[in-house]
């Protein structure tokens, strides 16, 4: 089985609903607290590239920090590596989890794309 590096935050019921499916799949996870150490602009620059997703998709869109910073207003006006800046100092901006072999990469935990990237 892969090992896999999981940025989690473990209050956090969907980041331990996707452990528990990661882990019951056999993967060896290699656990780090994203608001205790968050990733790197350049980590996090890395992650976006190899997710295919968009910037904007690693955005904790309902968290306090995001809400109470008026982040749906400012992020259109800012440019890629300032939002990658953002993320870096703030682990609780960050969606979660994320999950990568360092190739493949998902955000969030939904059961049917960890079944088509994840799967044993």
């Amino acid at each position: 089985m892969s090992k896999l590096t999981v940025y989690q935050y473990p209050q956090c019921s969907t980041c331990r609903n996707a452990i528990k499916w990661l882990r019951a799949e056999g993967h060896e996870l290699n656990l780090i607290h994203i608001v205790e150490s968050p990733p790197t602009a350049e980590q996090l620059r890395e992650l976006v590239e190899h997710s295919e997703l968009e910037l904007k998709k690693f955005f904790n869109t309902s968290g306090e920090v995001y809400k109470s910073q008026n982040l749906k207003e400012k992020l259109p006006s800012m440019d890629a590596q300032e939002q990658l800046q953002l993320l870096s100092e703030n682990g609780k901006l960050i969606k979660r989890p994320i999950v990568t072999d360092g190739d493949r990469v998902t955000v969030g935990f939904k059961e049917a794309t960890y079944e088509e990237t994840w799967k044993a």
